[in-house]
């Protein structure tokens, strides 16, 4: 059993994955983790400065190895744990070792594919991805997401990365452009039969001028008429007015990670 077996296992026995997209990434692509971690009964991953991720096999469950592995990771000296899910056995782990919910990322889901008509202001054009578009929406997704631990540090080769694996689709990937510069973009991401609102951002210099709406609208349009069973996507729990637009639009929770760190 290596890290991406047990992931999968833990994926079909939770119904969540226990590694994050960048960690799964990580392992496929052999790169060097800060932490990397595999044993008979479980293992943990964390990539660069990125919370740890662990997972205890099915099979060896319920013998005191979770509690046995964070102990270890302590020890070590790690402070910040992703629990995917939130599920009943993380949550009790992290209250017995005293770690504290710092961060809530909500998954939201919706069937509802009627998607209302917004519009798009004056002066705005939404089309779709061109190859000359990756640098300045790496620019874009930097200083859309400055304070983001995670979205904020995608780099070109992040992108590209990205762009090489099977779902990436340029015509899912959506460019609001105003005065011939660049000022939103949202990046769908097709799965099987689930859609994902990938990536939503906007200029912050563009903000307040109903861009992220009408982007999230054509992404959701495009999304519908791939014919998926439902569309995802993941917030911030508190970005109070994304989850506005999202339950407006008919999303739903659907469940929660939760960034557990030493108090």
């Amino acid at each position: 059993m290596n890290l991406i077996e047990l992931a999968h296992l833990a994926h079909v026995a939770d119904g969540v994955s226990p590694f994050n997209e960048a960690s799964l990434i990580a392992l496929t692509d052999g790169a060097s983790l800060r932490v990397d971690l595999l044993s008979e009964f479980g293992g943990a991953v964390a990539v660069g400065d990125a919370p740890v991720e662990f997972a205890i096999a099915p099979s060896h469950r319920r013998q005191g190895h979770g509690a046995s592995l964070l102990a270890q990771l302590l020890a070590a000296g790690e402070t910040r744990f992703w629990a995917h899910g939130d599920l009943p056995a993380a949550v009790s782990l992290a209250a017995a070792a005293g770690l504290v919910a710092e961060r809530v990322l909500l998954r939201l889901s919706s069937t509802n594919s009627v998607v209302p008509d917004f519009g798009v202001a004056e002066g705005l054009t939404i089309r779709t991805f061109d190859d000359g578009d990756a640098e300045e929406l790496v620019a874009l997704n930097a200083r859309a997401f400055a304070n983001h631990p995670e979205q904020g540090q995608m780099t070109l080769a992040d992108f590209n990365r990205r762009r090489a694996e099977p779902w990436f689709d340029p015509a899912g990937v959506f460019i609001a452009v105003r005065d011939g510069q660049m000022v939103g973009f949202h990046w769908t991401k097709v799965e099987g039969q689930t859609g994902e609102v990938y990536v939503v951002g906007v200029d912050p210099s563009a903000h307040g001028g109903g861009i992220g709406t009408a982007l999230t609208a054509a992404g959701l349009r495009y999304l519908w008429g791939r014919g998926v069973a439902e569309v995802d996507l993941y917030v911030e729990g508190d970005n109070v007015p994304a989850l506005k637009v999202y339950r407006n639009l008919g999303f739903g929770e659907r469940a929660r990670d939760v960034l557990y760190v030493v108090s």
